[in-house]
């Protein structure tokens, strides 16, 4: 895909499905549609965070690009607390605009171009490839390090997956950062949703970083690890965002979002460093998607889905085995609007991706709908 051969925006095809779960008859629970498409915070930002944004509207001068001395303290010393990387200096750190516009533009913030390859895995957040092309790069999905071709610069690595859930293991992780440095390649693990583990060993243990000192020693070079305060701290209006690691790497992307003027409100900088010094506010949203989670699941199971992966993350990767597109419109005949397994490449036709960020009654209303559904198939057969 090259930079003049972008895609449409893949979300605007779901408008019909979105109607038409609009229009579809509730079962019982009241009116409305269930939106479960995309995984946008519904939950209130923390007050101290709020309170701490407020407090810093005087913001008379131009902020810096790499962040205040006590924003990029307050990076390192989560990623020691919560992500056992210790030791990482200021020099290793830097605050973004979100995540969405680092990922998007990585390739070419580290010089990529036409001739290279950037691998991103096969279920994939699509802007791993709209990178690549904005680069002029080509993009890759592959999950097999065996597989990486020669001209691989740059490798997502994507722990806890978007959509799928799956977790990388340490040794996993270790075995791409091995084959990145045969190649040359810069490593870039998107960990996102780091904090948000359901299933052993990840409900009780952190998913493991790809800058843990298991996967790297003491040698960071080519690696880096991009970071998002969303989803834990329901900042995705903030636009709340970080990326750690390799220092040259680092004083690299400074430079150039220096010279573009990319410097994250000084502001937002300030509502950072409480919600990074903060783990109780996170505990107590981990616990919201928990319960909300545990509620859909097994609905969704009921109503004759298997559910893949998925052991952290915000989502539910599902198929009933057959086309995403009319499994997309089953959900839909039930008020329900889901993600199609396509617009996360071409490997999961049959994948539909459902988000826990919807209210406790909204997800309380689609688990209703699904085991209703449930119930009655397993009555009459397979009708819908």
């Amino acid at each position: 895909m090259a930079l003049g051969e972008l895609p449409d925006y893949p979300w605007d095809l779901m408008a019909p499905y979105a109607a038409r779960a609009r229009a579809a008859v509730p079962f019982g629970d009241g009116s409305g549609i269930v939106d479960l498409s995309i995984g946008s915070p519904v939950d209130p930002t923390p007050a101290l965070i709020r309170d701490a944004l407020a407090e810093a509207t005087d913001a008379h001068a131009y902020p810096q690009t790499v962040g205040t001395p006590a924003l990029r303290e307050a990076i390192a010393a989560w990623f020691a607390r919560r992500r056992g990387v210790t030791g990482l200096a200021p020099e290793e750190v830097l605050p973004t605009i979100g995540s969405k516009e680092l990922v998007a533009f990585l390739p070419f913030f580290l010089g990529l171009g036409e001739g290279d390859a950037v691998v991103h895995p096969r279920a994939a957040y699509p802007t791993y490839a709209i990178g690549a092309a904005f680069a002029g790069a080509e993009a890759v999905a592959s999950d097999d390090p065996a597989q990486w071709p020669e001209n691989t610069r740059l490798i997502w690595l994507n722990s806890p997956g978007n959509p799928d859930g799956r977790v990388l293991s340490v040794e996993e992780l270790r075995a791409a950062v091995g084959r990145a440095k045969e190649l040359g390649a810069v490593v870039a693990g998107d960990e996102c949703y780091a904090e948000l583990g359901w299933e052993a060993p990840w409900d009780a243990a952190p998913t493991p970083s790809v800058l843990d000192p298991r996967v790297v020693g003491d040698d960071r070079s080519g690696v880096l690890a991009v970071y998002s305060l969303s989803k834990q701290s329901n900042l995705a209006g903030y636009r709340a965002a970080f990326i750690a690691g390799d220092r040259r790497l680092i004083a690299r992307l400074t430079t150039v979002r220096k010279h573009a003027g990319l410097m994250l409100p000084s502001p937002l900088q300030a509502a950072m460093v409480v919600a990074l010094g903060d783990d109780a506010h996170v505990a107590d949203q981990r616990q919201r998607y928990r319960a909300r989670r545990a509620l859909l699941k097994p609905a969704l199971e009921a109503a004759g889905f298997r559910v893949d992966r998925s052991e952290a993350g915000l989502y539910l990767w599902a198929t009933e085995g057959r086309d995403a597109w009319e499994s997309i419109g089953r959900l839909a005949d039930l008020g329900i609007l889901a993600g199609p397994g396509v617009f996360y490449g071409d490997h999961y036709p049959e994948h539909v991706r459902l988000s826990l960020t919807a209210t406790d009654e909204r997800i309380a209303a689609a688990a209703s709908r699904l085991q209703s559904f449930g119930d009655t198939r397993a009555a009459f057969g397979d009708t819908l």
